[in-house]
């Protein structure tokens, strides 16, 4: 082949690849831009801190030159926890910003309020911030990942954890109104069956009352053993901190959301919530077990470069840490070809993939069946001063 011929040759490969990225919405030459909403103010914003860590990877990641050759515009708007601001906004994020897919977005309640749109509009939510166990049918929802363990697989794992320590025990659940909370409420039913109506208080909130003050004194009149918090990290503090007013000590279950240091814990009082338990995925970057370790200290320095001052015992920064990582294997994997089918593709083609904060033997594989990022899991509980893993790795199996 002569040098001409080779030149025109590479040259017309180069147009083509290029064009082929042109056509993709939200995608140039040295650019794709990505969409997401997070709940920045409102009753959940302590869950808002996913959306800085996540915003400041993709930052780090540029500052590296991008990935092949393109930087990541990630736009994220406040959608504070709303289901209509959230549709607003996501709406803006396709029809304005014209984002190639979306990537993230937090929030049972937001999520379910724009899948239909999105579906609607065959654009990829890529490894969404929630659990809720509807988003786990990839039938149903064929554009859609997830990036939290299902609160289906959460809730029986707690429940089997509840009914191993006290076979015979009276239970309460405090939950969330919603998706997130009712799932939970479902997982013990299904582990509980005959026994649920007689053994089994199930209380709500909605996330506009003020506390869950109330809720709390009713469930400790029915005189549970032990107690399931499913909701989000203001609630669960509030029930904490009331529980500890009243000197009431059931064995105490928090969900794997609201199992913050940080978020949930540090208002409430360190030594006040020793001994409860919670499920986790992530590995806690303040407990001296992982002084050494790599994916840890990496962790560290970059709170320290890109978000000084903020308060690296909430595991939210860690899980937006994780998402950001997320971000990057799936733009990489998917190459050149930025257009929305080959992104679903790949958010489906995840493959023993360890992030290095990760706890040990939990990897994220996807599949056309299986749309969920994680579906392991592992018990620990809080000390006082750390958290102490035990058990297996588990799935709801």
């Amino acid at each position: 082949m002569s040098r001409k011929l080779f030149a025109a040759l590479a040259a017309s490969l180069t147009l083509t690849t290029t064009a082929i990225a042109a056509d993709a919405p939200g995608v140039t030459a040295t650019e794709i831009k990505i969409g997401a909403t997070f709940p920045y103010s409102g009753p959940a914003s302590a869950l808002g801190n996913v959306g800085k860590s996540a915003t400041a990877y993709i930052n780090s990641v540029n500052e590296r030159g991008g990935i092949n050759g393109r930087k990541i515009n990630f736009i994220t708007y406040d959608d504070a926890y709303s289901p209509p601001k959230a549709v607003e906004h996501t709406r803006k994020l396709i029809e304005s910003d014209e984002v190639a897919f979306m990537f993230g977005q937090l929030g049972t309640p937001a999520n379910s309020a724009t899948v239909k749109y999105l579906t609607g509009k065959k654009i990829p939510a890529t490894f969404i911030t929630t659990g809720a166990t509807k988003f786990t049918d990839s039938k149903e929802y064929p554009f859609t990942t997830t990036s939290l363990p299902s609160y289906d697989t959460e809730g029986k794992i707690y429940a089997k954890y509840v009914r191993a320590q006290l076979p015979n025990a009276k239970v309460g659940i405090l939950y969330q109104n919603d998706d997130l909370g009712k799932d939970f409420v479902t997982a013990f039913k299904a582990i509980y069956k005959d026994e649920f109506a007689t053994k089994v208080t199930a209380l709500a909130y909605e996330v506009a009352d003020p506390t869950v003050d109330s809720q709390v004194v009713n469930l400790r009149a029915a005189a549970p053993e032990a107690l399931l918090i499913a909701g989000t990290p203001k609630f669960a503090a509030q029930a904490l901190r009331k529980m500890h007013e009243m000197g009431w000590k059931p064995l105490t279950v928090v969900n794997f959301v609201s199992a913050s240091i940080g978020a949930t814990f540090t208002p409430v009082g360190l030594d006040k919530v020793a001994g409860v338990v919670s499920a986790n995925i992530q590995k806690d970057p303040v407990d001296p077990k992982w002084k050494e370790d790599k994916g840890v200290k990496d962790f560290l320095a970059f709170m320290q470069k890109y978000l000084p001052g903020a308060d690296v015992t909430d595991s939210n920064y860690m899980y937006g840490y994780q998402q950001g990582m997320l971000l990057e294997q799936l733009v990489k994997q998917a190459g050149n070809d930025l257009s929305r089918e080959n992104i679903l593709k790949q958010s489906k083609s995840i493959k023993e993939l360890v992030l290095p904060t990760v706890l040990p033997g939990i990897k994220i594989n996807t599949s056309e069946t299986v749309n969920q990022a994680y579906t392991q899991m592992q018990m620990q509980r809080w000390t006082g001063t750390n958290w102490d893993q035990f058990g297996e790795v588990m799935k709801a199996d």
